[in-house]
């Protein structure tokens, strides 16, 4: 199935924008862009992810709301 065609796997309605590349659930491996606004806004943002669009949605969305100074990896393989 192709991402345009799945859902985030939280809220089951949106389309995914990111892809958690380590999960601690394998359950919840994408996540749309509300979903992953609130997981940054709450302190617990993807550390290891892949974006899905093709356009740094989900880096954009930690440079806006991620006050944490940690280290992010987008996985390019």
């Amino acid at each position: 199935m192709g991402a345009h065609r799945r859902k985030c796997d939280w809220c089951g309605s949106g389309t995914p924008i990111v892809r958690d590349m380590e999960p601690v659930n394998s359950e919840y491996q994408y996540w749309c862009e509300e979903c992953a606004r609130a997981l940054i806004i709450k302190g617990d943002p993807i550390e290891t992810y892949r974006e899905l669009e093709g356009e740094p949605i989900y880096g954009r969305l930690l440079d806006e709301h991620c006050t944490l100074k940690r280290f992010y990896s987008f996985a390019t393989a």
